[in-house]
């Protein structure tokens, strides 16, 4: 099912990228040009020419992207074909190639994918064990010489090999990263598992070294859509390279003005140069913004401009000219975050608009505190977005740490994290020889439980006991996961067995009924994934699944808030997202850009393209903001504004009062200048009442794991005529996760009946009739 005027909902420009098929193609996709879409309707259009959809590789960079794609094509061309594109992020691709092609790198089918806090955890005990001064040898700097280095795909051979990367560690007095490196690789390897930059690396190592591998995968996929290709590092680029080698049916969309991530290892090269990559590759512009104002792009022109290393467009926009963008000064950083507080309330009464549609951006996160401060005495409610998420929090990682254990026992930095958690009388110098042993045997820690004497353990008998109790705790939960049980039996069993949520029960502080919350949230969690894969017919229902699930989400994937709340966050964090109101604060220099950017005119050009990102957020409101004086590093330090703010034609300002970029730090503006500037707006006579709201008076309460189905639920199955009987085409229903929707068509051809059911907003869904969740409403 294809729905036959899409083309129609395109604009010229966006309609001249989807139909081209024939050959590799560029899409710049300029801010709020409708890329997704573009991307969306490009995947219809070759389903529409004929291209089968598990032929079809689309590469994005977050969950949030992938899933929002395969929504969109859900609803034109129905559940069934959309599931079979090979769609998702990097990551879980690759993770898709790298399992069923794992022993070809010595790896096992069930490997592990270590999160960040498992590999620091990793370094950190490495560096423990060379005797190393941890304070020299600091795990996030460690770790990030690794990342660079598997993104440049350079092996820990190749690295101590390589003179100038041993003379810059030399420099910076840390000669032994190399040695980390091989024997991170190394307790990787053993523990069977992998980190997020091995998924690249590996995969690179896979196909370089597998040609039949690497010709399969050519000849499989004949389209590769990648997404956000200016992001791309080289790693990722490569792999790109490989499978398009033969056939070059490409097609890359991306902004060369929204590079902003070189610190993560993306090149802006990757997009610059791929018409040199691909000789004959058609470049297509999407230019018209739909997101933002007039003023607000054509001031976001004038300062992309300025480079000049991009790809020259000229993005425009035909909505409303719209109110040019406010610049303020102010005193100091106290005084600034006074003035976007107030001016967040002003904008507000006039605008009516949601707190969600305001949002506070900056340059470093240590700039939130005062302005949280400032929030919080004008009683605005506010959130930190990309502060600590759900599955970050201990006792949600202590609970996915055994999770992972029993889906792979080899797991060392899950059991190293669980082994004594809840207490079991295994302390830190047992584990420590047990670790030693394993290392010195070439095993995991699990294998030297299972036979200590084997393998020359030496603890006394107590303590071998207490060994031998919890390897027998896991190989009943990993006997669990083998035996078929599905994700939710296991994990129930594995918070039950442990002792995880019991130990918590008797302690009422409000700390512990926190926990309490997260351990049956987490539960709750793996029943909906549970339940979700059942009713739409999925067969892998097991806990490997729901941890690949979790494992790939990232922070900016996911924000638990229910009631509205203005955004706090940098800029980096921010792309990608769109609002109504947006204030960007501390355009200063040494600040916006950065002190630690300024070494070349390519790093000055990145934080013009971040600012450039800031600004096209907003949607109808932007305010900039800087300070004459600020406090830095814990000391005050006068200020001058941003180079930027030069950079942007001025007929796209309103300076208010007291703001002056044309000599900077030729004063200070005074008391009188920045309360001004605070009352550019009037209140009411009467202030409106903003209060923080209160907790949602709708809490979700997850029912035991042992309950059959979900209080306040109506199954269709637990109904009379749960075959299918009552059931006819036309009917309207209301599913208890989609929504309202048509029933399109009823199969009881098969042993397990379905219906497929067309709904108001998440399209085409095939369901099984004995798990799905609905009733008849019409």
């Amino acid at each position: 099912m294809v729905t036959e005027d899409y083309l129609q909902q395109l604009n010229g420009q966006q309609r001249a990228a989807v139909e081209y098929v024939d050959g590799p193609s560029l899409v710049i996709a300029g801010a709020g040009s409708g890329k997704t879409r573009v991307l969306t309707y490009k995947i219809v259009h070759l389903l529409r020419c004929g291209y089968e959809p598990w032929r079809i590789l689309a590469l994005t960079f977050t969950n949030k992207a992938a899933r929002e794609m395969r929504e969109r094509i859900e609803a034109l061309v129905g559940t069934e074909v959309a599931s079979r594109l090979w769609m998702g992020t990097f990551h879980s691709i690759f993770a898709r190639i790298l399992r069923a092609n794992a022993d070809r790198i010595g790896f096992k089918s069930s490997f592990t994918i270590y999160d960040s806090a498992d590999s620091k955890s990793l370094v950190k005990t490495i560096v423990k064990d060379l005797a190393l001064d941890e304070k020299i040898y600091k795990p996030s700097s460690v770790i990030s010489a690794i990342s660079t280095a598997k993104n440049a795909l350079i092996s820990p051979e190749k690295y101590a090999a390589d003179r100038e990367i041993m003379r810059a560690d030399a420099d910076a007095r840390r000669p032994r990263i190399h040695e980390i490196y091989r024997i991170y690789r190394d307790r990787c390897f053993t523990a069977g598992a992998m980190d997020f930059d091995d998924l690249l690396y590996y995969t690179n190592v896979l196909l370089r070294d597998n040609p039949d591998v690497l010709r399969h995968y050519q000849e499989f996929f004949r389209y590769v859509l990648v997404d956000e290709y200016q992001d791309t590092n080289f790693a990722q680029h490569l792999i790109v390279a490989r499978i398009c080698e033969e056939h070059h049916q490409l097609c890359v969309v991306g902004d060369d003005a929204q590079s902003i991530y070189s610190f993560r290892g993306a090149n802006i090269r990757n997009i610059l140069s791929m018409r040199d990559t691909y000789p004959g590759m058609k470049l297509f512009k999407l230019e018209r913004n739909y997101r933002s104002t007039q003023n607000i792009i054509n001031a976001a022109n004038s300062l992309i401009e300025k480079n000049t290393e991009q790809i020259r467009k000229e993005v425009y926009s035909e909505n409303k000219p719209g109110d040019r963008i406010e610049v303020v000064s102010s005193y100091s950083d106290l005084d600034e975050s006074a003035i976007v507080a107030n001016r967040i309330s002003q904008v507000r009464m006039l605008t009516h608009d949601s707190y969600d549609e305001f949002a506070i951006l900056y340059r470093t996160n240590a700039q939130s505190r005062i302005l949280e401060e400032s929030l919080r005495k004008r009683n605005i409610p506010y959130r930190i977005y990309g502060g600590l998420s759900f599955y970050q929090r201990k006792e949600v990682k202590d609970a996915v740490a055994y999770f992972r254990l029993a889906v792979n026992p080899d797991d060392d930095e899950a059991l190293r994290r669980v082994i004594n958690f809840p207490a079991r009388g295994i302390g830190e110098t047992t584990v420590n020889k047990v670790a030693r042993t394993a290392m010195d045997c070439g095993v995991s820690m699990m294998a030297v439980l299972h036979d200590p004497d084997g393998f020359g353990l030496e603890v006394h008998s107590g303590t071998r006991r207490k060994l031998a109790a919890f390897a027998s705790m896991v190989d009943r939960f990993a006997a669990q996961v083998a035996s078929g049980d599905d994700a939710l039996a296991v994990a129930s069993e594995i918070i039950r067995a442990t002792g995880l949520l019991s130990m918590l029960i008797t302690d009422r502080t409000p700390e512990s009924i926190s926990k309490q919350e997260n351990l049956n949230e987490l539960l709750a969690g793996v029943k909906e994934f549970t339940e979700m894969r059942r009713e739409e017919g999925e067969a892998d229902l097991g806990l490997a699944a729901f941890l690949g699930q979790i494992s790939l989400a990232t922070d900016q994937d996911s924000d638990d808030a229910t009631e509205e709340r203005v955004t706090l966050m940098t800029v980096h964090a921010a792309k990608g997202l769109e609002f109504n109101n947006v204030f960007i604060v501390g355009v200063e220099e040494d600040l916006f850009p950065s002190s630690m950017a300024q070494g070349s005119q390519s790093e000055i050009e990145e934080e013009r393209r971040l600012l450039y990102v800031a600004i096209t957020r907003a949607r109808s409101f932007c305010m900039m903001s800087f300070a004459s004086n600020r406090y830095r590093n814990g000391q005050p330090a006068m200020c001058s504004p941003s180079r930027f703010l030069h950079d942007i034609d001025p007929c796209y300002l309103d300076m208010k009062a007291g703001a002056t970029i044309g000599a900077p730090r030729s004063r200070r503006p005074s008391y009188s200048d920045y309360m001004a500037a605070a009352r550019q707006v009037r209140y009411p006579a009467r202030q409106a009442q903003v209060s923080q709201p209160t907790a949602s008076s709708v809490h979700r309460n997850p029912v035991p794991v042992s309950a059959s189905a979900a209080k306040g639920e109506t199954s269709f199955a637990t109904m009379p005529g749960a075959d299918g009987s009552r059931l006819k085409a036309g009917m309207v229903i209301e599913h208890n996760r989609f929504g309202r929707g048509t029933i399109v068509e009823v199969d009881t051809s098969q042993p397990d009946h379905r219906i497929k059911v067309v709904f108001d907003n998440s399209g085409e869904k095939l369901l099984l009739l004995k798990f799905a969740k609905f009733i008849i409403i019409d």
